[in-house]
C-alpha cells in the first residue's frame, strides 16, 4: 500500500506573538454569537467523557441548543471514569519550582518534540483554571493535613503537580462533568441521547451539520442535524483488540469522519502504559491499568540473573536489578511511560521477566511500607491494591506487584487546527479524538487535563467564532446528503447482517490485534511493517467474506455493533502501518528499531534509545481519504519550534 503527497497543511487559526500572549489573542479576536443568536443555534456532541461532557455542560450554559449522545446507559459510564491517577496543573502548591512553562516544557519534551508549541502552552496555561474549575464542582480532590490541595509527581518530571483523588480520580471529575452536564439536561438544555451511537457524518455544502445515528436497544437510524457537530468520542487503542480501554470504546466516529473528508493525523503514535496486570491467557478481552501513580512509591527490578525464578522475598537486594534507577538516575521509576515500557520490555526480552512466561517485572511497595507505615500507603493506594489483589489473588501488601506494558492511550487522532477545528468546517474534535497535543508520547497525567481544558475552556471559546461567521440556515430533513449519509449506513449495515459466515466479529478482532501488536506494538521494523501492510487487506476481505453476524438490525443486536467498529478498526489499522512504516525515525511511542541510540545490543546505559529525526520527520502527518481504493494523500504540516529548541531526550 502507497500513499501520494498533497499540498502542506498549515494551521491558519494559530496566532503568532510571544506564546503567553496567543490565546489571550485569539479570545478577543474571536467573533461572538449574541445570546439571542445562541438560542437558534443547535449543536451536536457525540461523547459524554470528560471532554464531551464538559463541553455540553459549557455549550448549553452558554445558552446554545445542545443534541448529545454517547452508547453507553448513561454519561457517567464514560470511559474517563477509569482515570486513575490524578490531573496535570501549574499551580505551584508545593514551591518545588514549577510554572505554566515548565509545564509547558515538560509536555514538550515528553512528546519528543511533536507537537505544537501555541497547543501545549495553552494547555498548561489552562490548567490552572481546571482545578479551581473542579474544586467549585465538588470534586474531592486529596487534601495535606492543613486542608490544602495535595499533589504528587507522576512520569516525565521532577515537580509535584498532579492533583488526585486517591486512585479514583478520573470518576471523580467525570462526576463533576456529569452533574454540570445534569444540570442543563433538567433545565432542557441539552437533549441526551444514551444507548446511540454514531455511525456517520453529514457533510452539506462541504460543511458538518449532522449525524447517522443507530438507537442500540431498537435499531433505528436516525438523523440528527445541527449548525456544528463536536466528536468527544476518545481514542482507538481498542483496534489492537487487548488495550486498558473499555470494551466499548472504539473509533468509528473519527474514522467516518476521516471517510468524509476530516484528516487523520499521527496515526502511528500510540501509547504503551508501562503498568499494566501481566495478560494471563488467550481467553482474555482486556486488560487492567495500575495507576501510573504507583511508581511514586513503588521500585521496578527484574532478578540479575536470567531465568531466576525464585519468589521474590527469596531473592536478595544484591541480586536486584532496578533497572530504571540505574540507567535514569535523575528520574527513576519515574521516567516517562514511553522509556519505562521499553525498558521492561527489554528486561523481558532478555529472559529476566517474571511470573507466568516472563512477561512481567516487579513494582515492589515494601520500602514504601518500611518509610510510609502501612496506613499511609492505604491512604494513597488503596482501593488499586484492592483491585489488584481481586484480579491475581496476590497481596501487593505482602509480594511485589507484576507488570507489564500495555496499548492504553493514542496520541494520534483526527487533526485540527488551533481551534479545534478539523478540515471539514463545522466538525470540531476534543480530547483523545484530536491528536493536537501530546506529540508522540503523552505524560501521566496530562489526558485529563487536555480534556477538560477542551471541554469547559478552549471550545466554548472558538466554536462560537465559527458559527459567528456562518449564515443562519436548517438543512432540510430530505437534503440529497442526508439520504445519501442514511443509505450508506443502512448498506454498511445490511452488509453485515446478510453475510452467512463462519466465524465471529471478535474471532476477526482477536487476529487484527495479535497482528498489529506483533508488528506495529511497542517496537517496529520495517520488515514486519511491511509484512502487516500485506496481510492486512487478506484480513480485511476475509472479514466481508467470512463474518457472521447472527439477530436482525431492529433490535438490540451486540454482534452487529462489534462487527461494525471491527469493520472500521481493519481500515484504521493500514493507516496506522502506513503512517508507521513511512516514519523512519523514533520518537516517543513510536519506536522503529532502525532507529535507535548505540549500546543496546552489549547492555551499556544509554542505548537503545529513541533516535529522533528532526530534519527528516519534524512535522505533522495528516492524511486524507482520497477514495476506496486509492491511495491514502499525505499532508504534512511543519513544526517550528521557537521557544523549545528540540535535543536528545535524557532523564539521567
Amino acid at each position: 500500500m502507497g500513499y501520494t503527497l498533497g499540498e502542506p497543511l498549515v494551521d491558519t487559526a494559530s496566532p503568532d506573538g510571544p506564546l503567553a500572549e496567543r490565546w489571550r489573542r485569539r479570545r478577543f479576536e474571536a467573533k461572538l454569537v449574541s445570546p439571542a443568536g445562541r438560542r437558534e443555534r443547535t449543536v451536536i456532541v457525540v461523547g459524554t467523557g470528560l471532554a464531551g461532557g464538559a463541553a455540553g455542560a459549557s455549550l448549553a450554559e452558554q445558552g446554545y441548543r445542545v443534541v448529545q449522545f454517547c452508547y453507553q446507559d448513561s454519561p457517567r459510564r464514560a470511559h474517563s471514569i477509569a482515570a486513575q491517577g490524578g490531573i496535570n496543573a501549574a499551580k505551584n502548591y508545593r514551591n518545588d519550582g514549577d510554572s505554566v512553562r515548565r509545564l509547558f516544557y515538560d509536555t514538550v519534551k515528553g512528546g519528543d518534540f511533536r507537537s505544537r508549541e501555541s497547543n501545549v502552552y495553552r494547555l498548561a496555561e489552562v490548567s490552572t483554571e481546571i482545578i479551581d474549575q473542579c474544586v467549585a464542582q465538588g470534586v474531592p480532590f486529596a487534601r495535606e493535613y492543613g486542608g490544602l490541595l495535595d499533589t504528587r509527581s507522576f512520569g516525565g518530571v521532577q515537580v509535584s503537580r498532579t492533583f488526585y483523588a486517591r486512585g479514583q480520580t478520573g470518576q471523580q471529575l467525570l462526576l463533576g462533568a456529569y452533574q454540570a452536564l445534569s444540570r442543563q439536561i433538567a433545565a432542557g438544555r441539552v437533549e441526551m441521547h444514551p444507548r446511540t451511537e454514531m455511525l456517520d457524518l453529514v457533510v452539506v455544502d462541504g460543511r458538518a451539520r449532522g449525524i447517522v445515528a443507530r438507537d442500540l436497544l431498537s435499531g433505528r437510524v436516525e438523523t440528527y442535524l445541527a449548525d456544528a457537530v463536536v466528536l468527544a468520542t476518545g481514542g482507538y487503542g481498542n483496534v489492537f483488540h487487548l488495550s486498558t480501554n473499555a470494551k466499548n470504546s472504539n473509533a468509528t466516529a473519527i474514522w467516518r469522519a476521516h471517510r468524509r473528508g476530516a484528516y487523520f493525523a499521527n496515526p502511528c503514535f500510540t501509547q504503551i502504559h508501562p503498568t499494566c496486570i501481566p495478560r494471563s491467557g488467550a481467553h482474555q478481552s482486556k486488560l487492567t491499568l495500575m495507576s501510573e501513580s504507583l511508581r511514586n512509591d513503588g521500585r521496578i527490578w527484574v532478578p540479575r540473573v536470567p531465568g531466576d525464578d525464585r519468589p521474590p522475598a527469596a531473592i536478595p537486594e544484591e541480586e536486584r536489578d532496578y533497572y530504571l534507577e540505574r540507567r535514569y538516575p535523575a528520574f527513576g521509576n519515574l521516567v516517562p511511560r514511553d522509556i519505562a515500557s521499553r525498558a521492561a520490555k527489554q528486561a523481558c526480552d532478555e529472559g529476566r521477566g517474571v511470573g507466568p512466561g516472563g512477561q512481567g517485572v516487579y513494582l515492589d511497595f515494601a520500602d514504601a511500607l518500611a518509610r510510609l507505615g502501612r496506613a499511609t500507603v492505604a491512604e494513597r493506594y488503596g482501593n488499586l491494591f484492592e483491585m489488584y489483589e481481586r484480579i491475581t489473588a496476590e497481596d501487593p501488601y505482602e509480594v511485589p506487584m507484576r507488570i507489564y506494558p500495555a496499548i492504553h492511550y493514542t496520541m494520534g487522532g483526527l487533526w485540527v487546527d488551533y481551534d479545534l477545528q478539523t478540515t471539514v468546517p463545522g466538525l470540531f474534535a476534543i480530547g483523545e479524538a484530536n491528536f493536537s497535543d501530546h506529540g508522540a508520547n503523552r505524560l501521566g497525567a496530562s489526558a485529563l487535563m487536555q480534556g477538560l481544558a477542551d471541554g469547559y475552556f478552549v471550545l466554548p471559546a472558538t466554536l462560537g467564532d465559527y458559527l459567528a461567521r456562518q449564515p443562519r440556515e436548517d438543512v432540510p430533513a430530505d437534503h440529497p446528503a442526508v439520504h445519501e449519509a442514511v443509505g450508506a449506513v443502512s448498506d454498511r449495515l445490511y452488509a453485515l447482517l446478510s453475510n452467512n459466515g463462519d466465524r465471529t466479529p471478535d474471532a476477526f478482532h482477536r487476529d487484527l490485534g495479535e497482528l498489529l501488536w506483533e508488528e506495529c506494538g511497542m517496537s517496529r521494523t520495517e520488515a514486519g511493517l511491511r509484512k502487516a501492510l500485506e496481510q492486512l487487506p487478506a484480513l480485511r476481505e476475509d472479514f466481508w467474506r467470512r463474518v457472521r453476524v447472527p439477530g436482525e438490525g431492529r433490535q438490540l443486536n451486540q454482534s452487529l455493533e462489534k462487527a461494525a467498529r471491527v469493520a472500521d478498526h481493519l481500515e484504521l489499522a493500514e493507516l496506522m502501518c502506513l503512517d508507521a512504516l513511512h516514519r523512519g525515525e523514533s520518537c516517543g511511542g513510536h519506536f522503529r528499531e532502525e532507529s535507535q541510540t548505540r549500546g543496546r545490543e552489549t547492555g551499556e546505559d544509554g542505548g537503545g534509545e529513541a533516535l529522533r529525526d528532526d530534519a527528516g520527520f519534524s512535522y505533522v502527518a495528516a492524511w486524507e481519504y482520497a477514495g476506496a481504493g486509492e491511495p491514502p494523500v499525505l499532508h504534512r504540516e511543519q513544526l517550528h519550534f521557537k521557544d523549545v529548541h528540540p535535543t536528545q531526550r535524557s532523564y539521567s
